[in-house]
């Protein structure tokens, strides 16, 4: 049974803040560039606005319409920490300026210890999204996951259900995890395990950090 979750917001004075900022821009290409701008406010929940904006053109001048950005954005996020577990819950909101579309999401999520040797994982997530383009008035999709965890072997099971769009299409899929080598895992999902278009997917994943 999917359930949404209701959240709450409090807003109250944090004690102190740093890095009120937000100034994140990069070069996507020699004629290409992006930047995120924004702020955060000193607040009990973790509070932040801004903008993705971006513009390209070619060699020759001429401005790429592919390349142009200018997405507002906000978020509002609350996370609680102890020692067994970590929950945190999210709103965030995203609006195209530019191709008249825009979404809000809510989301849950909560880790703990549920044994000696098992860790597990729970979230829930609703997004809205809205399109000028598109004929109908809104997206909405409702979806739920649990996930296992077994720290001393590096596997992990998981398995995710959702419903998609107004018209209540439901999806799930099935996924299991291996920690190979400190840098290796190789994972396996099913999508739809019991319908007949369910496809599956193997991935090997090698990560290098310097």
């Amino acid at each position: 049974m999917l359930a949404v979750s209701s959240f709450c917001f409090i807003a109250a004075p944090a004690a102190e803040a740093d890095n009120l900022l937000i100034w994140s821009p990069a070069k996507v290409s020699p004629n290409t560039y992006q930047a995120t701008v924004g702020f955060r406010l000193p607040m009990t929940w973790e509070t932040s606005a801004g903008a993705d904006l971006g513009l390209g053109a070619t060699r020759a001048g001429a401005l790429l319409p592919d390349a142009e950005r200018a997405t507002l954005w906000g978020k509002l996020a609350d996370e609680n920490v102890t020692p067994a577990s970590r929950a945190r819950q999210e709103v965030a909101v995203r609006v195209d300026t530019l191709r008249g579309s825009g979404t809000l999401l809510l989301s849950r999520s909560r880790n703990f210890i549920f044994s000696e040797n098992l860790d597990m994982e729970l979230s829930r997530a609703l997004s809205v999204g809205y399109a000028k383009a598109d004929t109908r008035p809104a997206s909405l999709d409702v979806s739920q996951a649990i996930k296992l965890i077994y720290p001393w072997t590096g596997t992990a099971l998981s398995a995710r259900g959702a419903v998609t769009d107004t018209r209540g299409d439901f999806s799930t899929t099935l996924a299991i995890s291996q920690n190979i080598l400190p840098n290796l895992d190789l994972s396996a999902s099913l999508t739809d395990p019991i319908s007949s278009g369910k496809t599956g997917d193997v991935r090997l994943r090698y990560q290098v950090r310097w």
